[in-house]
Parts: structure tokens; C-alpha cells; sequence
């Protein structure tokens, strides 16, 4: 996946990981700008029968192993896991392995709605929040963006609970995929991932009293202990929904139809260092599903690529410093 040549499209990918940079204190070597605290793990997915009616995507006939990566919001890597502010919305990564170096992603977060609708609105917020100091007059710099941009407002204030485990989180894809079936009907739809135990939170108070690596402490001895399940859907639109506004959700009246299961069943080998350089897309890439128009596709396709060239060269770097 090569970096954009188009000289706008890569100012703004450096000017957003620099954003990101500024918000986490400076840059954390070997970690993601976003998500940079996370656990990986190896597993499968079994596509139900009804994700063939959707799209005719390899993944969505049989079985196919997966990579998935659970991760905290910040892109401080020792964010605590109940930091009510920087951890959440939580991550979700989902890789399908199609064949050698051939794959598809859905990347996802803990809470269904994004606060902007452009990666240059969100770099205007990032700006903002990095600028802001509550102890200074107000209103201050996020203030002002808050009040002037509603959505991003919304999603500010809306709730976001810390789960007892990942296990028992649920994930949305921020943007519409366009999915076309092997009759070539297509739909617009957007992934869930939704935790087969189901959804459990913490209240404040037993929230504040968990440890700061409490979610990864717990999802390790659980997978110690067997397979941890996520069912994937897709939440389909109707005509005259809006599929290319990631601020937008549709009613949940829309139809939910099962795409299949994930099962978790390891920690990825070398962990650390294979979180640093798998670098997921959240362009699909894949025959039968492509993106929708949301203008956030190829600025976070690019950020990620961008984010991920830094990650593995600071490895290399690394390993370069040991050697000598």
C-alpha cells in the first residue's frame, strides 16, 4: 500500500500524525499516534450463511483465519485501562488472511459515530483539545470547536462505559462499506462486532477502584482459558439513509444481518513487536466490498500507512542500536 503522491493528501496525513503527536505529548516511538496500548491474538472466522446473499468476498464463504488487535483509545502507551477520559472509545482490528500478503480489514471502536465527517474537521479538533487548558479563561480553544460543530459535540458528551473485560465490549465500524453479492446486488452496510457474552460496564466508582492494566490482565487469563467469541454483523441501510457521513448513524430499526463469528483462540507469538508492524486499512480492498464515499476513508488509510512506517522504523532503528 504506497503512500499518496498527491502532495495535499500526504501534507495532511503528516499534519494529522503531528496533531496526534501534539494531544500525547510527543511522539512514543514503536507506537500507534491513536490505540497505542493494545493485546493481539490469533483466531478464525466462520461466515454465516447469510454474508453470502451480501457480498461475494472470499471471507464471506467458509472459513478464514483472522489477526485481531483489542486496544485502548490513546496514543499514550501506558494509558491506565479506567482512565475515564483517554481510554476510551476502546479499538478493534479485525484481519481476514485471503492469502499471502493478500488481506482485508475492518477496523472498528467502542462507540457507534465518529465526530466528524472530514479527517480535516477532526485535525481542526485534535488542534483544539491540544490547545485547551481548563484552568485558563473560557471558553477555550475546544470549547469554541465543540459549541460551533454539534456532531462533534454529540459525540463528546455521549457515554462511554468501561467494560469488566474486551470480551464484553461491543465495536462499530466508523464508515459505510459498499457491498455487492455474486448476483451483483449491492447494499450499504456497516460492521458490528458484538461480544458473545454480551455487554457488561462498570459503574464509576468500581471502575476507579480496577488497576491500570486491569482489561489486559483479564483478557490474557481468559484466553488462557478458551476461546473468546464476537459475532459480526452488518447494520444494512435503506433508501435515502446517508452512507457517506461517518457522524450520521442510521435508526436501529435497520435490518442487522449476521456476517459470522470470530473466535479468538491465542496471543499472538512475539506480541509486542508484531503489533508494531501490522499496519490494518480501513479501505477493504477486497472484490465485493469497497468504501462507501466517506471522505474519511483515504485520510485514515493514509495516517495509518504513514503511522506505521514510523512504527517500523523505530524497530529498526532499535535493533540497529543493539546490534552496534
Amino acid at each position: 500500500m504506497p503512500l499518496p503522491t498527491d502532495e495535499k493528501a500526504l501534507a495532511l496525513s503528516r499534519s494529522l500524525l503531528q496533531a496526534f503527536d501534539n494531544i500525547n505529548g510527543g511522539e512514543h516511538p514503536g507506537f500507534r499516534p491513536a490505540h497505542a496500548k493494545g493485546v493481539m491474538f490469533t483466531g478464525t472466522f466462520k461466515a454465516s450463511p447469510d454474508a453470502a446473499s451480501l457480498t461475494r468476498a472470499p471471507h464471506a464463504h467458509g472459513e478464514t483465519p483472522v489477526t485481531v488487535r483489542l486496544s485502548d483509545f490513546a496514543g499514550i502507551p501506558t494509558v491506565a485501562d479506567n482512565d475515564p477520559q483517554s481510554a476510551s472509545p476502546r479499538g478493534c482490528a479485525i484481519r481476514f488472511h485471503l492469502g499471502e500478503h493478500v488481506h482485508t480489514d475492518i477496523v472498528a471502536h467502542s462507540h457507534n459515530g465518529f465526530p466528524t465527517r472530514t479527517a480535516e474537521e477532526f485535525e481542526e479538533f485534535l488542534h483544539a483539545a491540544a490547545a485547551s487548558d481548563p484552568a485558563k479563561p473560557h471558553p477555550n480553544a475546544i470549547e469554541q470547536y465543540l459549541g460551533a460543530h454539534p456532531k462533534a459535540l454529540q459525540f463528546v458528551q455521549a457515554p462511554k462505559p468501561i467494560p469488566t473485560s474486551f470480551a464484553r465490549e461491543s465495536f462499530f465500524a466508523v464508515s459505510a462499506v459498499k457491498l455487492t453479492a455474486a448476483d451483483g446486488t449491492t447494499r450499504f452496510g456497516r460492521y458490528r462486532v458484538l461480544p458473545e457474552l454480551g455487554n457488561e460496564y462498570l459503574d464509576a466508582s468500581a471502575a476507579a477502584a480496577k488497576g491500570p492494566n486491569f482489561l489486559f490482565d483479564e483478557i490474557k487469563q481468559r484466553i488462557a482459558k478458551g476461546p473468546i467469541k464476537f459475532r459480526v454483523v452488518v447494520q444494512l441501510a435503506e433508501g435515502g439513509d446517508t452512507v457517506d457521513d461517518a457522524t450520521v448513524q442510521w435508526p436501529e430499526s435497520r435490518a442487522q444481518i449476521k456476517f459470522g463469528e470470530v473466535s479468538l483462540s491465542a496471543l499472538v507469538a512475539d506480541s509486542d513487536a508484531q503489533r508494531r508492524r501490522i499496519i490494518f486499512d480501513p479501505i477493504p480492498r477486497v472484490d465485493g466490498i469497497e468504501a462507501s464515499a466517506d471522505p474519511l476513508f483515504q485520510p485514515r488509510a493514509d495516517l495509518y500507512l504513514l503511522s506505521g512506517r514510523r512504527r517500523r522504523a523505530a524497530d529498526e532503528q532499535r535493533a540497529k542500536a543493539m546490534r552496534s
